[in-house]
């Protein structure tokens, strides 16, 4: 008899491992896994709700995201603090958590309270050793979760987290393209007098990131030059870049120093953007264009050209990354423009690599690099420094050159 009951418990165990790792969920979309998840999780477990909530950007509060039988957690947005009551208990110590008699001291979901649950499981949905969810299961009535249905309810975790990832991952990415797109256009603003091209690519090995370029032209005749690099990648990454291009392009319609117009982008992102670092290089191209002024908050120096002379750098020494120290002193560099000068600017993905010295990346850039219309500029640039492998960090190249000369 005995022989019986172990093999029908082995059985049983096989049943239930089946119905969570079948083959045919792997054909659903994101959101529907999740939901057949939790919908076989309450049958196996013979429970009567099932819910996954994630943890926020912010990593303090848990957001209700799918749901069986508490699919009001959803539809009302409920957010649960990480640390208190039953499942913000389960995040904090990204272990299990049983309650076989649920009541206000041990759960503060009015939900669960309202809905008459009377025993709840919950499992930590883990990312490596990072929880980014919780998934509990709960019945009506009073009950004892085995070491069984916690084992199982890891294995639907694992799988939920796996799909998770793989959700979050596709609606970042396909938002910080979004928003790269729609702020770096292909070809920059016109503006009278100026050959102006620009290139921006993805790293292949971190996708869309935080480097971008901007020129503009301001009321006073001054033409703002800038280029950046925000430190991370992905939709955070975009999401601050864009801050930053918006808030650099308020700030130089207030002053034509390009140290002062760093100064206070820099306050700005102490302030609004703590956590967040970005090199900048701002230049401002006088009416004449004959002479820039720069700025450069921990950025590449960019290079000049002249017909029929070679590329150089600007003789300046970059000041500390926007974010890095608060108060942070600014200078500018001046440099002349001549008629039919090329001035570059760039960002490290385009001559940084793993088995190369910087300083060696820019000497390549410079041999390779001669005075010729904006977008020859930047395809000589991309062709000499991307021709044999792809960059592994995303890249961005501003090319300008004067044409009333």
């Amino acid at each position: 008899m005995s022989g019986d009951t172990s093999r029908a418990g082995s059985e049983e165990k096989l049943r239930r491992l089946q119905a969570v790792t079948d083959a045919a969920l792997s054909q659903l979309g994101v959101e529907d896994l999740l939901d057949e998840l939790l919908v076989r999780t309450r049958d196996l477990l013979q429970a009567d709700t099932a819910a996954i909530l994630l943890v926020d950007p912010g990593g303090t509060e848990l957001v209700a995201t799918a749901a069986s039988g508490l699919e009001e957690e959803v539809r009302q947005g409920v957010r649960l603090p990480i640390g208190r009551g039953f499942a913000g208990s389960v995040a904090a110590r990204g272990e299990p958590v049983m309650i076989e008699h649920v009541d206000h001291t041990n759960v503060i979901n009015p939900i669960l309270l309202t809905r008459g649950v009377a025993s709840v499981l919950g499992v930590p949905m883990l990312n490596g050793s990072q929880v980014i969810g919780v998934l509990h299961v709960g019945t009506l009535t009073p009950r004892r979760f085995t070491a069984d249905d916690v084992e199982l309810l890891r294995l639907v975790a694992d799988r939920a987290s796996l799909a998770t990832q793989a959700r979050l991952s596709r609606l970042d990415r396909a938002a910080a393209v979004a928003l790269q797109r729609s702020l770096l256009p292909a070809r920059p603003q016109a503006v009278p007098g100026l050959d102006v091209a620009a290139r921006y690519v993805p790293g292949s090995a971190t996708g869309v990131g935080g480097d971008w370029y901007d020129l503009f032209a301001l009321p006073s005749g001054h033409i703002g030059i800038a280029i950046g690099d925000v430190a991370g990648n992905g939709l955070r990454a975009a999401v601050v870049m864009g801050r930053i291009r918006s808030a650099l392009r308020a700030y130089a319609l207030e002053t034509e120093d390009p140290a002062e117009v760093l100064t206070r982008l820099d306050r700005k992102v102490q302030l609004f953007e703590p956590g967040a670092m970005a090199t900048v290089l701002y230049a401002v191209l006088d009416p004449t264009l004959e002479s820039v002024t720069v700025s450069s908050a921990g950025h590449l120096p960019p290079l000049v050209a002249e017909p029929g002379e070679g590329t150089r750098l600007v003789p300046i020494e970059p000041d500390l990354p926007l974010g890095a120290y608060p108060g942070a002193s600014r200078h500018t560099a001046r440099i002349e423009l001549a008629p039919a000068g090329c001035l570059f600017l760039y960002t490290d993905g385009l001559i940084e690599r793993r088995d190369r010295h910087l300083d060696m990346g820019i000497d390549l850039l410079l041999r390779s690099l001669t005075c010729q219309p904006a977008d020859a500029m930047c395809t000589t640039a991309m062709a000499a420094m991307l021709s044999e492998r792809e960059a592994t960090d995303d890249v961005a190249v501003l090319a300008v050159r004067r044409t009333d000369g």
